[in-house]
């Protein structure tokens, strides 16, 4: 009869029964978590601090609230476990997922020899000062290697998302961090996958020879599982992908089969009762030698990446302050204090000796490299699970536990200041540039990201890239942006998931009006790129799927995340069949205009007239007239380095007309009237860079016989500009000019400000489209934005090391 009641209650108890109030303490108390996660969040943000701290910090007080621990003791304690277990799988297994483990086969980068250099020296101090300090009495050997490579390893994913909250991801020190942290991460857990087979945590068998013989059987499953996935797992996903093609709903059957296939991988090295293997690392080693590339696998990291980071990691945590019951803890004890303090510095000391002896072997300032080395000291939740593992199975006691936690979490708290301090230094030493084609490099790949509306830009998108490159030798990549108005039509068939190309983030689009467009498009381009590859040519598909309130946002975000030069508009007027242009898309003139007052980089607006009809530029035999007019300014500095570009291309034959204010007697007094309603000091400052950069330009591409002609034609007042622009029509296919911006006189342009139609043209480019001027001459209309970067005066991809 007791047993019977025993077993009724335990079976009573798994549940939730939400008539008790102890049960509903259950729902509140994980409520409570979530909501007072988000505000403590929003809280700390200013200190730029991840979730890890927050979720920690929550986790530890409720963990320990008495009535908590009453609620989730006995049977639902052993349920939490289980969560946990399978939330650390996922989470290693998206870990693993993420990483590539090809790069431990090639010659070592920079990165991975100051990865490798700092899990060494740390490794090694920590090896040979943790069994002084006693942490544990079972096992001192076992346990002092596993904690020197927990203090040796890097929690990739958590300072990955310190460094991209933060803004320095694009900085070469953010680069090298980022690298490293993922190599050490990587390194560090196969090592743990690896010691497990010959240390497993289990009770160890009785005999030497049992313990050899599985010992052997679990690497012989690791080997299957490493072998069974780097071979099988590319062709069955590959299959999947190629059935499931981007832009269409996922088939149900496949997803089913490659959730399966992942379940498979992931556990078989488990199913021998004899193994003991661990499913946690079973499941990283399987997501580590999965492909990360395809539909499928991205898929898989999205939804798994979302379900950890909003119903997981809070729990976890929660269940982090259950483990660490602080009633337990002994204040009084000062060998916990010593190995607190010793862990940390164990820590520190050895990433940052590390760091900096691979800094000074290839020539990075020391104060930098320390700053790497500090960090790479970041922990992550695979490391507190370790330490709460180690307190739930005795192997430490509750102080020491604790305090190795402590230490985790801290050095996840000092990682935003670190960054901090990095970029604090940087806006001292680093001189501050716009993206631009002015100051690109002319080592590094050329990157345009230009707008399409539809399939009549196609036309005019191929020309432009193909005399953007004008046989550039590094390289071109262009991003061949589909900017699309999300309407309620298309919202209502939007599907969630898939992801790729066709799709913004996890929505596909099954729009059949959208589809059929962005397919002839993508045929268009991609034909083009694949046409183009030997030359250096590289074209991508982008789709900007947003309201015409939001697409200015989503076009520079997406400009600033690829770190283009440029980026190139359609025009919101298009073509009539008898070459004059309609009236207009309001939308897309609205998106210009919040474009060209936001963007991280140059902007040029393309008002094609028949610059997409004429015959392709990268034709045997083509040829192309086109024009560029300098007056001044920033903008027209701007397109005369696009000019530059332009001037390469064998088909292109370029003009080059100055317009120079003449400077006879006459004139002087209107000179400098003008002079005086504006900083003398600037506008000389503006026409000795005007005069430099022409000078250089002229001195390369006009006087070193790069086949570009020149004219100047000096000008007194707009209506004789008005006058040198009218005797240009017809005679070039496409014409260049800059905006308008930074002039240092605006004597030229002054009056065709009255008769504007189109402000975001600038005064030139508002005349050369005009229904007066020639049908088949197109226009580019370039401005250099003036924006410096999110940094408060340093640009994003600053450099520093």
């Amino acid at each position: 009869m007791n047993t019977t009641t025993t077993k009724n209650v335990c079976g009573d108890k798994w549940y939730l029964n939400l008539d008790k109030p102890e049960e509903a303490l259950k729902v509140l108390g994980f409520i409570a978590i979530f909501v007072i996660r988000t505000l403590l969040h929003h809280a700390m943000k200013p200190l730029g601090q991840p979730y890890l701290t927050t979720d920690f910090a929550i986790g530890l007080i409720l963990g320990n609230l008495p009535k908590f621990r009453e609620a989730f003791a006995g049977p639902y304690s052993t349920t939490l476990n289980n969560i946990i277990e399978f939330g650390m799988i996922c989470h290693m297994f998206v870990m693993g997922l993420e990483m590539n483990p090809s790069v431990l086969l090639r010659p070592p980068t920079k990165d991975a020899f100051i990865a490798y250099t700092s899990i060494l020296t740390t490794f090694v101090l920590a090896f040979f000062t943790t069994p002084f300090l006693h942490y544990t009495k079972t096992a001192p050997f076992v346990f002092s290697l596993a904690l020197s490579l927990m203090a040796s390893s890097t929690g990739s994913p958590i300072l990955t998302r310190v460094i991209s909250n933060l803004k320095i991801r694009k900085s070469d020190l953010g680069k090298l961090a980022s690298a490293a942290g993922v190599h050490t991460d990587m390194i560090s857990t196969l090592f743990y996958c690896v010691g497990f087979i010959f240390f497993p945590t289990e009770k160890p068998l009785p005999r030497p020879l049992q313990r050899f013989f599985r010992a052997l059987l679990m690497f012989c499953l690791f080997l299957a599982q490493v072998t069974f996935t780097s071979i099988v797992s590319p062709i069955f996903l590959n299959w999947v992908n190629n059935e499931n093609p981007e832009g269409k709903p996922l088939k149900g059957s496949h997803l089913v089969m490659s959730l399966a296939f992942v379940v498979f991988i992931c556990s078989f090295p488990t199913w021998p009762p004899e193994s003991m293997y661990n499913p946690i690392l079973s499941a990283f080693t399987a997501g580590l030698f999965l492909p990360n590339q395809g539909r499928m696998s991205k898929w898989i990291i999205n939804k798994i990446n979302y379900l950890l980071s909003t119903v997981f990691y809070p729990i976890f945590f929660f269940w982090v302050g259950f483990i660490i019951h602080m009633r337990n803890f002994d204040i009084g004890d000062k060998m916990a204090y010593a190995r607190f303090f010793a862990l940390l510095a164990t820590v520190i000391i050895g990433k940052v000796i590390g760091t900096v002896l691979c800094g000074v072997i290839l020539g990075y300032h020391i104060p930098e490299t320390a700053s790497l080395g500090l960090l790479l000291t970041t922990k992550g939740h695979f490391h507190v699970y370790l330490a709460a593992l180690a307190i739930r199975t005795n192997r430490v006691k509750n102080t020491t536990g604790a305090m190795m936690i402590f230490v985790i979490v801290l050095t996840v708290v000092y990682s935003p200041f670190v960054v901090m301090d990095i970029i604090k230094r940087a806006r001292k030493r680093v001189p501050v540039h716009i993206m631009a084609l002015q100051w690109l490099d002319p080592t590094t790949e050329l990157r345009v990201l230009i707008g399409l509306h539809g399939p009549h830009n196609i036309g005019s998108t191929l020309n432009l890239m193909e005399i953007c490159h004008g046989g550039r030798e590094p390289g071109s990549i262009f991003y061949a942006t589909d900017m699309v108005e999300l309407t309620d039509e298309i919202a209502a068939t939007l599907k969630k998931g898939g992801g790729g190309v066709q799709s913004n983030e996890s929505v596909t689009i099954t729009d059949r009006s959208v589809t059929e467009m962005r397919e002839s498009i993508t045929a268009a381009v991609n034909g083009y790129g694949e046409l183009r590859s030997e030359q250096g040519v590289t074209v991508r598909r982008m789709l900007a799927l947003s309201t015409f309130m939001t697409m200015a946002h989503d076009v520079c975000s997406l400009a600033d995340e690829l770190m283009v030069s440029i980026i190139i508009l359609p025009f919101h007027k298009r073509r009539n069949p008898d070459g004059t242009l309609d009236s207009g898309h309001d939308g897309f003139r609205y998106v210009n205009r919040k474009i060209l007052k936001n963007a991280p980089c140059s902007i040029g607006i393309l008002v094609d007239r028949s610059f997409g009809q004429t015959e392709e530029a990268w034709r045997p035999g083509a040829s192309m007239d086109i024009a560029i007019i300098f007056i001044g300014g920033g903008d027209d500095r701007e397109a005369l380095a696009f000019a530059a570009q332009v001037a390469r291309h064998p088909a292109v034959k370029l003009s080059v007309i100055r317009f120079l204010e003449d400077k006879s007697s006459q004139n002087a007094q209107k000179r400098s009237s003008i002079l005086n309603r504006a900083s003398v000091v600037e506008q000389e400052e503006e026409m000795k860079l005007d005069d430099e950069c022409f000078a250089e330009f002229y001195e390369r591409y006009i006087a070193g016989g790069g086949g570009v002609s020149y004219m100047e034609k000096h000008l007194t007042n707009s209506s004789e500009t008005f006058t040198a622009l009218k005797s240009l029509d017809g005679v070039y296919g496409l014409v260049i000019v800059g905006r308008g911006g930074g002039r240092a006189s605006s004597a030229l342009t002054t009056g065709l400000n009255d008769w504007q139609q189109c402000p975001e043209l600038g005064p030139i480019g508002d005349v050369l489209s005009g229904s007066d001027f020639s049908h088949n001459t197109s226009m580019l209309i370039i401005q250099q934005q003036r924006t410096r970067g999110q940094l408060e005066g340093l640009h994003d991809d600053f450099t520093i090391l």
